[in-house]
């Protein structure tokens, strides 16, 4: 295993789905007090799986109420859809959570694909290119519109980007991104990885400025994080769903973590 050039972090993405609130809160507070880095909702309107109509919250509310909750983790959506808000709606949202939160947001973003949500909501499902055409168009907005707000965001807010498609999404991480997100196993990681830098080239970025993000896969964390490492990620992050949140795979891999 090869000594990783930036902090292993680890987090947890709780997914907003067949549970009460109330639950949610108290999975946030045992996380932070276990030591995550990083915790994550997503933004959807209706659960992925499981009971279609059943108990669900929305993002970026849940997120407000994170900042004033925590105190240390960073937090952020996995991901926000770009099609649900006006960019500089959507920017404008992201500066004030991060202030509620003293700094601790990631944006994170991608172009969407559930369609239920589109179709409930009123909005224009499209294709998949359209749909990152758009966030293409839309990212700069955001930078944009954040030296534009009164006041400005506490810090550079950290955009992660989802997704791993070679020809429109990796160039907009290479652009963009100060996190790239994918649930690659390690032989994707690798091709992945190779393919986003030769894009960074094209744009003149260090690829070593974009920390590489992976869910944790649900394996014994000594066996499968050091190959992954290798590969070059450094955020691994367990996903648990409602209603009991079990955090036994995630002390695991913060466990993994402080034994590195």
């Amino acid at each position: 295993m090869t000594t990783p050039a930036r902090p292993v972090r680890i987090g947890l993405h709780v997914l907003p789905q067949h549970a009460d609130y109330a639950a949610i809160h108290d999975t946030v507070r045992r996380a932070e007090d276990m030591g995550v880095d990083v915790i994550f909702n997503w933004d959807h309107f209706y659960p992925l799986y499981g009971e279609p109509d059943g108990k669900h919250f929305e993002c970026w509310t849940m997120l407000g109420a994170w900042a004033e909750q925590t105190s240390r983790v960073e937090i952020g959506a996995l991901v926000s859809c770009n099609s649900y808000r006006n960019p500089d709606l959507l920017a404008d949202m992201a500066r004030t959570v991060d202030h509620l939160s003293g700094g601790r947001l990631i944006l994170g973003i991608g172009s969407g694909w559930f369609e239920k949500d589109y179709i409930e909501y009123g909005y224009e499902f499209g294709t998949a290119g359209g749909r990152l055409d758009q966030l293409a168009v839309d990212l700069p907005r955001i930078e944009s519109r954040w030296t534009k707000l009164n006041p400005v965001p506490t810090r550079k807010i950290p955009v992660l980007i989802g997704g791993d498609g070679e020809k429109k999404t990796l160039p907009m991480v290479a652009r963009h991104a100060d996190i790239w997100h994918s649930y690659s196993d390690v032989d994707t990681l690798h091709r992945k990885t190779e393919i986003l830098h030769r894009h960074c080239a094209d744009v003149g970025r260090d690829p070593a400025d974009i920390e590489v993000s992976v869910g944790a896969p649900e394996a014994d964390p000594a066996q499968a994080g050091p190959a992954l490492l290798d590969a070059g990620a450094t955020l691994f992050t367990v996903g648990v769903d409602g209603p009991d949140y079990d955090l036994t795979g995630l002390q695991s891999w913060v466990n993994w973590r402080r034994s590195l």
